[in-house]
């Protein structure tokens, strides 16, 4: 895998404006908002320095995102790695026998193409694997 950092750590919040508040508060600023219409979600990038905290809101009741809330409520939901080969990143765990979500990358936040590992082949987090838009790429979906 070429993994080249933590592009960010999402956390799921009930209230985007709510936690856009808070993260405020602790000096974060908001650089961004957007619906992922795909993962029915609202995402706020929230910024310091070089590192990331995104915000995700559930737009539907049936979402992923509003699923993990109501199951385990508010809070860590991921740690998206930065890759500029996510889907050779995909096959090569696919081939070592990870547990995956996406069989294939899909368009995710920001443009990136992105694919989720299963929590069960990382110790109990999920992990999305994300790749910059400026990086070619093809993804399904979006």
């Amino acid at each position: 895998m070429a993994v080249k950092g933590i592009e960010h750590i999402a956390v799921a919040v009930s209230s985007l404006d709510a936690g856009i508040k808070a993260w405020t508060a602790m000096g974060f600023t908001c650089s961004h908002v957007e619906v992922v219409a795909d993962q029915q979600v609202k995402v706020a990038r929230m910024v310091v320095g070089q590192f990331c905290i995104e915000l995700l809101e559930p737009t539907s009741a049936d979402s992923p995102v509003a699923k993990f809330i109501e199951k385990r409520g508010p809070g860590l939901h991921h740690v998206c790695l930065e890759t500029d080969q996510v889907g050779a990143d995909l096959n090569a765990l696919k081939g070592a026998g990870f547990a995956l979500i996406d069989a294939a990358p899909r368009l995710g936040a920001h443009g990136c193409s992105i694919a989720f590992v299963h929590p069960r082949a990382t110790g109990g987090v999920l992990v999305e694997l994300s790749q910059p838009p400026d990086v070619d790429a093809p993804h399904q979906g979006g």
